[in-house]
């Protein structure tokens, strides 16, 4: 059993976007081996929606959002956080920048998921990515795969389908569209060989919640929620269940 004192406190630069904070909000709970409210993790939450786009921002169009998330991060730490986590997989090109501003340690799910990747489907793998045109352009989960000598393939035909899906329908709420972009950018990844699936937009890790689909998929808001778990000494509940 963990002593409540033990358990470290978890800070969460959110709002990039609501929905997924809260939804990793939601999965720390859910995946937190607790019988009474006292043997949960403590968790702060900025749920930050002044943080300007970051595909914008990367590919010339838009505000860097530096600013705003080391303004969040110096206000969860202020707050208590021991330890930062963020929700949004395009921010983590600014990762470097933000942990010059603060002096706790900061987990950084790319790095998490990647490494989850190597474990769960081997070195052989080859990885469809699926992500905003900034985590695209940045190259940010491909050099980490390719350190680990793990083969990556990005869309070619579909990468404007799933940014219409990331935006038009999760961002804005339109959740009765459905899949079919999703899917028909999973069925190009396939065909030009990827036998795993990164759903490396944290809009992508909460459509896989709402719409709950299985398969082959990588998500890393549920790599994050457990290592964030495991970091704050809580005890996980497995196995691991997306669907409640």
């Amino acid at each position: 059993k963990i002593m409540r004192w033990a358990m470290k406190t978890i800070g969460i630069i959110g709002g990039m976007g609501p929905l997924a904070t809260v939804h990793l909000f939601e999965r720390i709970v859910l995946r937190t081996k607790a019988e009474k409210d006292q043997e949960h993790i403590r968790v702060l939450i900025d749920s930050n929606t002044n943080i300007p786009d970051r595909t914008k921002a990367i590919l010339g169009n838009g505000k860097s959002p530096v600013k705003e998330l080391v303004n969040s991060a110096k206000i969860l730490e202020n707050g208590g956080a021991d330890f930062l986590i963020m929700p949004c997989n395009t921010a983590h090109y600014f990762i470097e920048e933000i942990k010059k501003n603060i002096s706790i340690p900061f987990i950084n799910m790319i790095e998490e998921s990647v490494k989850f990747t190597y474990d769960k489907y081997g070195k052989d793998a080859v990885v469809g990515i699926m992500a905003t045109d900034g985590t695209i352009k940045t190259k940010i989960y491909e050099n980490y795969y390719a350190e680990l000598g793990i083969k990556t393939v990005v869309p070619i035909k579909t990468q404007e389908k799933i940014m219409k899906f990331i935006y038009d329908v999760i961002k804005k709420g339109n959740y009765d569209a459905g899949t079919d972009l999703l899917f028909e950018c999973v069925d190009e990844l396939r065909e030009l060989g990827a036998t795993a699936f990164l759903l490396g937009c944290t809009e992508l890790s909460s459509a896989q919640y709402l719409y709950k689909f299985k398969g082959s998929f990588i998500n890393p808001m549920e790599v994050l929620t457990e290592r964030a778990i495991k970091t704050s000494i809580g005890l996980i509940k497995l196995p691991l269940n997306l669907y409640r």
